[in-house]
């Protein structure tokens, strides 16, 4: 008859083979441990000695192996040749202090040890060495073994290679270091802008004031041409604080401080407060103004909001649309929502650019020669804000022929 703690079916080795593949760690120690425990206390072989025997040397996603009392290799599986890159008969008879480090191989192997002694087992993580010098991050589990007197024969020592799982949490560490120093970053830049937008509000406003104060002939009578210094003084006071108003207001945004308040708005009073301020600009360059019907349009929403987005809308076309051209402000109703729409005949914007002026500090055909003004910062700003009240701002355009941008908004309940 057949030896059958040496030979073993097909079918066994298959089963074995399945087995090998859904075992955990912690199986494969105590595997490991009862099979080196018994072949250290000198008892003889059985089947089940011959399976434990076939599951160790067959595992190859897991380093196994014996070490004697003072931590020499007695054993060495696949695994453990996968890993390291020794052959068993290059690093069996060798000290296991070979796969440290050598800021740690004259102290930790023999830590490991003692503890694995005294309380039966010890876990630990870090770095380990190939034959080649190569470094790999290694879960270890070593046990004590010991006979059936109690005395310490050995230790079954099981090793995982987790230098992937270690790389990706040094990412997603790496990862959210960057995003708190980003949000920190951010946080200084709101405080910063927010008080540099006072300090230069301020006298921006003193600005305006006094040259309003001039004007109106209080400091005395004043002269064509003095008139004309004092609007031009007044225009570019009124320029310069709305682009601070507009960096102020991205700031709030992207730091999540900017309110609102949602409530019912009438499309119509929106409309009605809104084209009496954009309309000397669009008269000055000689642009048709065309409004649809807006009665019973009622959205929910901030109005300061959807008027600072409508003036935005606007402003660009008058500022996008050549002389003789015209400016159209339409309102549908499409399902649950409103549209507000304004389309202009200007100068229209490329298909390639369409995903991205609603991006910061984008604007279409700038240039150092352009005469077009402004930060770039009011479509980001009326499409952040259009997302704040549950909207949604959008565009269509045809490059030199027209452009319409539609302010979505939900119908107020009623």
């Amino acid at each position: 008859m057949a030896d059958r703690s040496t030979r073993t079916s097909p079918d066994v080795s298959n089963a074995v083979s399945e087995r090998v593949s859904t075992r955990t760690s912690e199986h494969a120690v105590t595997d490991a441990a009862t099979f080196a425990s018994a072949r250290m206390g000198g008892a003889p072989f059985s089947e089940g000695d011959g399976l434990y025997k076939l599951l160790v040397e067959s595992v190859q996603d897991y380093a196994i192996f014996a070490l004697d009392a003072t931590g020499h290799v007695l054993s060495w599986n696949r695994g453990a040749q996968r890993f390291k890159g020794y052959l068993p008969e290059e690093i069996i008879g060798k000290h296991f202090s070979v796969f440290y480090t050598e800021e740690e191989k004259y102290t930790k192997p023999a830590w490991e040890l003692e503890v694995a002694s005294r309380e039966g087992r010890v876990e630990d993580e870090g770095w380990r060495v190939r034959k080649d010098g190569t470094r790999f991050w290694a879960n270890i589990v070593i046990t004590a073994l010991r006979d059936g007197t109690g005395r310490l024969v050995g230790f079954a020592k099981v090793t995982r290679d987790l230098t992937e799982r270690r790389a990706a949490e040094l990412r997603a560490l790496a990862a959210a270091r960057r995003v708190d120093q980003a949000e920190e970053a951010n946080q200084v830049k709101a405080s910063f802008l927010a008080a540099m937008s006072h300090e230069l509000r301020t006298p921006l406003n003193a600005i305006g004031g006094y040259a309003d104060l001039l004007l109106t002939g209080i400091g005395g009578t004043i002269s064509p041409q003095q008139t004309q210094y004092l609007e031009r003084i007044r225009n570019s006071q009124q320029h310069l604080l709305a682009i601070i108003n507009d960096i102020l207001n991205f700031s709030r945004l992207e730091a999540g401080r900017l309110t609102v308040d949602v409530g019912p708005v009438a499309l119509q009073d929106v409309v009605d407060a809104v084209v009496p301020m954009i309309e000397p600009q669009a008269i000055a360059k000689n642009l048709r103004l065309e409004l649809g019907d807006f009665d019973g349009a009622i959205v929910a929403g901030d109005r300061s909001k959807i008027e600072q987005i409508l003036i935005n809308l606007m402003s660009n076309s008058v500022k996008f649309t050549a002389s003789g051209g015209a400016i159209s402000i339409r309102c549908e109703e499409r399902g649950d929502c409103y549209e507000l729409s304004v389309h202009d005949t200007g100068i229209g914007i490329p298909e390639e650019a369409i995903d991205a002026i609603f991006q910061p500090f984008v604007q279409v055909g700038r240039s150092l020669t352009s005469k077009q003004e402004g930060t770039g910062l009011g479509l980001a700003i009326s499409s952040d804000l259009a997302k704040a009240m549950n909207g949604e701002l959008r565009v269509q355009s045809k490059v030199d022929q027209w452009s319409t941008f539609t302010l979505s908004l939900p119908k107020a309940s009623k």
